[in-house]
Parts: structure tokens; sequence; C-alpha cells
């Protein structure tokens, strides 16, 4: 079962791991470049929640490496894979494959509504928009909060 973890952001920086209890990954991720990383996994998750087979691709970055989460569903299977880049210039021969896991899709989607559901949580006292330096993704959050509970 994999487990997903977003904790509170400091300073634009957040840390994230993923662990299905035979592999594992963590980082700490920045707020810019990639402005829309988190409201985009929101909607790339969104869609994932649905039937058919999809990919999507989400940059995200640790400066000055970088990371590609890639996500593919087929059938009631999903896969994430997360590449590093030593640098922002994305070289795809400098590239490595730093942690996959695959699963059942509502498993794995329902792994990060947890974390979603805590990031929105501890909002306020967290002082999310300061310390994130963002505003939290409100619209993407409740997007995918009805499309994964009418599943």
């Amino acid at each position: 079962m994999l487990e997903v973890s977003f904790n509170s952001p400091q300073c634009g920086w957040m840390s994230i791991g993923l662990n299905d209890g035979v592999r594992e990954f963590h980082t700490t991720t920045a707020h810019a470049p990639h402005e829309t990383a988190l409201p985009d996994l929101m909607r790339i998750l969104t869609a994932m929640s649905g039937s058919g087979d999809a990919e999507y691709l989400l940059k995200w970055n640790r400066d000055p490496e970088e990371f590609d989460f890639r996500f593919i569903r087929n059938g009631e299977n999903l896969a994430i894979e997360i590449y590093q880049y030593p640098t922002e210039e994305r070289e795809d021969a400098a590239k490595e494959l730093v942690y996959t896991h695959s699963g059942n899709a509502d498993e794995v989607i329902g792994a990060f509504a947890a974390t979603f559901d805590q990031l929105y949580e501890d909002r306020d006292t967290d002082e999310f928009e300061f310390n994130w330096r963002q505003p939290f993704p409100y619209n993407e959050y409740e997007e995918f909060k009805r499309t994964f509970e009418r599943r």
C-alpha cells in the first residue's frame, strides 16, 4: 500500500515522500519555478480518477535538481515513475529513474487524497500561503475531492 506525505511548507519549500513498503522516495520541492506543480498534480489525479487509459507528466524541482513525475493509467492500474535530472537543463541522457510504484488506481489516488486532505486541514495552522509563497489550490482541491468521491 502506498503512503504519500507532503509536510507543511516552510520558506517556499515542501518535503514530499512516497513509500510503498519496498521502495521509498523523499525530497524537498520548491514553489518555483514550477508554480503550478501542486495544482497540476491535483488536476492530473482528478483526470486519472476516471476510467480509461491516460498518461501525464508533472514537472517539479528541488533547485538545481529537477524531477519528472510520470503517471500512467492502464485500466485499473496506475503507475508512478519519478525521474531526477541533476540540473534544470533536463537533459534526457542525464536523467535517472529514482522511484517507481504500480498499484490499483483507486488506492494510489486515495493515498494522495489523504495527503491533500491533511494539507487542506492544516492550511491555516501552517500558514500555507505565507510558507508556500502561493495560494492554496482551493479550486483544484475541491474538483479533485468531488471527482474522487463520485467514482
